[in-house]
């Protein structure tokens, strides 16, 4: 059986949700690295390596302040770190019983696996991707895996990747009922809760609930159906779920690097997908919902069913040694 390491971002939640949702239509085996703890539950076949982390101060100052770009060459490599020597050195000390590599997302480990004569598959994003490091991992990697339906010719678009794609709706929408899913990227976000709380203010007529920071809903599917319309940011996971779902949207790019989630915004805005505000000045709360309500989404155009399949037939292929 073929074997397959597969880097997993600390950043968020995402990196992780896409891994779990993948994963099981792998028929290779997998060995996870990453520097969050272990999931509760791994599919069969599946080792988890938590890494130490590179991105803590040890005592000589902020790694950041350690030419951690490389001159531009790299992303994050600071000098000098002993958490990032670690993690790099177990992912090589594992490498030579791998077949291939799936990077989501590091230039680094990407490089590294490169380096190590293993195959890659390279989870790529949204956004402007075009500097020195993006241009790098992407000239290494076997395949280039694009998790939404994107329309650049170096990638394999498979779809948006949801854990709820094998799932049927589980009730009815409820008039009146608004669901704000996430937007705070794992660290906060005081600009989404600030607009958050005016919409609620301004929308006394409707049911609000909030899903995401201190209000985490572990498994949100039951109120993605059950709401009349979504407010949401446009994380990849997000907007897969909302599909998902065949719900009616309010989507709200927050900043991110590379403008990852404005790029998603105006794609689903291209496609007629969903009603898209800006965070700092998003209008009128009641005309917004009234246009999201009015919308028909077919969601289809996103690629949710399947994708999941598509990116792990593409992971196996690779790892057999085939073309992608």
């Amino acid at each position: 059986m073929t074997a397959v390491g597969w880097y997993v971002h600390h950043h968020g939640m995402g990196h992780l949700t896409r891994f779990l949702a993948i994963r099981p239509h792998v028929t290779a085996s997998v060995v996870a690295f990453s520097s969050l703890p272990q999931p509760a539950a791994l599919p069969d076949g599946t080792t988890w390596v938590q890494l130490p982390r590179d991105d803590e101060d040890e005592g000589a100052g902020a790694p950041s302040a350690a030419a951690p770009t490389a001159g531009g060459a790299l992303h994050w490599a600071p000098i000098g770190h002993r958490g990032h020597a670690e993690r790099l050195a177990t992912i090589a000390a594992r490498a030579p019983h791998l077949d291939a590599f799936v990077v989501d997302v590091s230039v680094e480990v990407t490089l590294l696996a490169r380096l190590l004569g293993r195959r890659v598959v390279l989870m790529t994003q949204p956004g402007d991707r075009t500097d020195e490091p993006h241009v790098l991992g992407r000239r290494l990697a076997d395949a280039v895996i694009a998790p939404w339906p994107a329309d650049d010719g170096e990638v394999h678009p498979v779809g948006g990747i949801s854990r709820f794609a094998t799932r049927e709706r589980s009730a009815s929408r409820r008039p009146g009922t608004v669901l704000a899913l996430g937007g705070g990227g794992g660290g906060g976000d005081a600009a989404w809760d600030a607009m958050l709380r005016e919409a609620i203010a301004a929308t006394p007529d409707r049911q609000w609930r909030v899903a995401g920071g201190a209000t985490w809903i572990e498994d949100p599917w039951q109120a993605l159906c059950e709401a009349e319309v979504v407010v949401t940011a446009a994380g990849q996971n997000a907007i897969a779920d909302v599909a998902a779902a065949g719900a009616s949207a309010i989507v709200v790019p927050r900043p991110r690097p590379f403008d990852e989630q404005h790029r998603t915004a105006a794609k689903l805005d291209e496609l007629g997908l969903a009603v898209v505000a800006d965070a700092s000045a998003p209008g009128d709360w009641p005309a917004l919902l009234a246009r999201a309500q009015a919308l028909e989404p077919d969601w289809s155009a996103w690629g949710v069913r399947g994708a999941a399949g598509r990116a792990a037939a593409i992971i196996d292929r690779v790892a057999a040694g085939g073309r992608p």
